[in-house]
C-alpha cells in the first residue's frame, strides 16, 4: 500500500475529525459526524497496522481513536456535577416549591409550643404534674440540667450524637409521611410539647431569658430544618391521598424521589446546626455573639431557599432527579 496516497485520501477526515474532538460543545449533526469520522478512522487504523505500519501514521491515528473513543463511547461520571446541581438548583428548588407545607407546619407549632408554654407557667398544677418540685428546680436553677446539657460531653461527640438525633427525627417525617402524614404530626406534637415544656418551666423559674439565650443560637436552623422535613412528610402523604393529574403510583414516585434527594440536604442543614449546638450554644461568647451566629446561618439559609430555589423553580427545577436518571413508568391512559 502507498502510505503517501492513502494519507493524501484521508488526511481531510483525520483533520476534520481532531477539530470536532477539540470542540467543547456539538450540535447534534457535528456529534453524528463524529460517530462517523471515528468509525471511519478505526478502519484506517486497522489497514495501516496490517499493511503499511508507518510509526508516525499509527501515532497519530492511534491517539484520534483513542481520543474519539472517550468521547463517544466513554463513561463519563457526572456525580461532581451532579452534586452541584443538586445543591445549586435541586434542593432549594424542592425546600421552596414545598415552602406553603413547611410554613404552615412551621407556624401551627411555634403556636402550640408557645400556649403549651403559658399553660406551664402559669399553671403549678400542671408543673407538679410533670415532675416533683426538686426534680423542677436542678432543671431549672442555675447550672442546673438544662444548662449543663449543652457542655455535659465533649463538644465533637455531642455534635454528633445531636447531629444523629436530628438527622432521625427528620427521616422520620420525611420517609414516614406516606402513612397519611400521622407519624408526622406525632414527631410534631413531641418536638411541641418538649420545646413549649421546657420553655415553661424555665419561665416559671424567672428565667425565660437563659432558655431563649441557649436554645436560639442552633434552635433556628434545627426547628427549621425539622419543619422542612415535615412539611415535605406531609406533602407526601398528601400525594397518597390526591395524586392529582397523574396516577398515584407516578405521583409517589416523583414527591418519593424528591423527598429522597430532601434527606440528604436536610442532613447537611442539620450538620451545620448540629456543630452550632455543640461549640456556639455552651461557649462563653456572650449571648448576643450566640445568637448572632445562629441568626446569620438562618438568614443564610433562608436566602438560599428564597434566591437560589425560588430561582431554580422558576425555571421548571422540582427537586426531582434527571430525567434519564427517573426510569420508565407504565403509558397512562388518556
Amino acid at each position: 500500500m502507498d502510505v503517501d496516497l492513502f494519507v493524501a485520501a484521508h488526511r481531510a477526515e483525520w483533520d476534520r475529525l481532531a477539530e470536532l474532538l477539540d470542540r467543547r460543545r456539538l450540535r447534534g449533526a457535528e456529534a453524528d459526524e463524529l460517530i462517523t469520522l471515528y468509525q471511519r478512522t478505526a478502519t484506517h487504523l486497522s489497514v495501516v497496522r496490517s499493511s503499511a505500519p508507518d510509526p508516525a501514521l499509527l501515532s497519530r491515528l492511534s491517539t484520534l481513536v483513542t481520543r474519539a473513543r472517550s468521547a463517544v463511547t466513554g463513561t463519563h461520571n457526572p456525580a461532581w456535577r451532579e452534586v452541584g446541581l443538586f445543591f445549586a438548583q435541586r434542593f432549594p428548588a424542592a425546600v421552596y416549591r414545598g415552602r406553603r407545607w413547611w410554613l404552615s407546619t412551621a407556624l401551627v407549632t411555634i403556636v402550640v409550643s408557645g400556649l403549651l408554654a403559658a399553660w406551664v407557667a402559669t399553671d403549678s398544677g400542671v408543673r407538679a404534674s410533670i415532675a416533683a418540685p426538686e426534680q423542677i428546680r436542678q432543671l431549672t436553677q442555675p447550672g442546673g440540667q438544662f444548662e449543663t446539657y449543652y457542655s455535659a460531653n465533649p463538644a465533637g461527640s455531642f455534635a454528633a450524637q445531636v447531629w444523629t438525633n436530628n438527622a432521625w427525627v427528620a427521616a422520620i417525617c420525611l420517609f414516614f409521611g406516606v402513612l397519611l402524614g400521622v407519624p408526622v404530626l406525632l414527631a410534631l406534637w413531641a418536638n411541641a410539647a418538649n420545646v413549649g415544656v421546657s420553655a415553661g418551666l424555665m419561665s416559671a423559674a424567672g428565667r425565660l431569658d437563659v432558655f431563649f439565650g441557649l436554645i436560639t443560637p442552633h434552635g433556628l436552623l434545627e426547628l427549621t430544618a425539622v419543619f422542612v422535613a415535615a412539611g415535605t412528610g406531609l406533602r407526601l402523604g398528601w400525594a397518597v391521598i390526591n395524586p392529582g393529574p397523574h396516577s398515584r403510583g407516578v405521583a409517589l414516585a416523583r414527591e418519593g424521589r424528591a423527598t429522597a434527594a430532601m434527606a440528604l440536604g436536610l442532613a447537611c442543614v442539620l450538620l451545620v446546626s448540629g456543630v452550632i449546638e455543640a461549640f456556639v450554644t455552651p461557649s462563653g461568647l456572650p449571648t448576643w455573639a450566640r445568637i448572632g451566629i445562629g441568626a446569620l446561618a438562618e438568614i443564610a439559609f433562608l436566602t438560599y431557599v428564597f434566591v437560589l430555589g425560588r430561582r431554580a423553580a422558576q425555571t421548571g427545577v422540582t427537586g426531582d432527579v434527571d430525567a434519564r436518571y427517573g426510569g420508565d413508568v407504565r403509558p397512562e391512559a388518556g
